[in-house]
């Protein structure tokens, strides 16, 4: 009696890693590749109009990034089973790719026996969710987490500005750019600006490009 098939879209704007997931999964007599897309806009469009069980996403991509295609799949297609492939782990990656829905993680160095592995088991219903990325989850889920607000602060924090030019330019006072700065030193448990970008940038809140 013959497999029941799975069928699959892949997401991810580096052609070569499209190129080698599309391979790899080929191979395997149970897994249809339905589409594959290099961006998030063109993930939503192939996942409405193939209806997979699984879409693997890259977490990162131009545009319309890996988490925001998967709530716009998700506010859809609640049942859409999402597998995320990053590079990267850190605890603020992965948990607000965790708020999606996402049922599965695999970073982009796992073997192809993960890969097929992870897409067997989300099609069937299960979690894919490897011990190093399962202490990332339990590592956030942990940690006091910063306001909108607070991201800004930090983010200016990291580019060099002043408590002063922070607070002309988020339209507040001065006193209140320090008021934000105690409390994101209180929530990363740090105590100077330097280590709490330190701590920002590790954790995944924030991003120097």
């Amino acid at each position: 009696m013959s497999k029941k098939r799975i069928h699959v879209v892949l997401a991810d704007d580096h052609a070569v890693v499209l190129m080698g997931l599309t391979t790899v999964l080929s191979l395997e007599p149970d897994i249809v590749i339905d589409g594959t897309a290099e961006n998030g806009d063109e993930a939503v469009e192939l996942y409405r109009r193939f209806r997979p069980q699984v879409i693997l996403l890259d977490l990162r991509m131009p545009g319309t990034d890996g988490v925001s295609a998967a709530r716009l799949i998700r506010g859809e297609f609640p049942q859409a089973r999402i597998i995320f492939l990053t590079s990267y782990d850190t605890e603020e990656d992965v948990y607000q790719a965790l708020l999606t829905g996402a049922v599965g993680f695999l970073l982009k160095r796992s073997k192809r026996q993960e890969l097929v592995a992870a897409v067997r088991t989300v099609a069937e219903g299960g979690q894919w969710i490897p011990d190093e990325i399962a202490s990332r989850i339990r590592d956030r889920e942990g940690n006091a987490e910063l306001s909108p607000r607070q991201c800004e602060v930090l983010e200016l924090v990291a580019k060099g500005l002043s408590n002063k030019d922070i607070a002309k330019l988020l339209g507040f006072s001065e006193s209140g750019a320090k008021q934000h700065l105690r409390q994101i030193f209180t929530k990363l448990g740090v105590v100077d600006r330097a280590e709490a970008v330190a701590a920002a940038i590790q954790r995944g809140i924030i991003r120097m490009e």
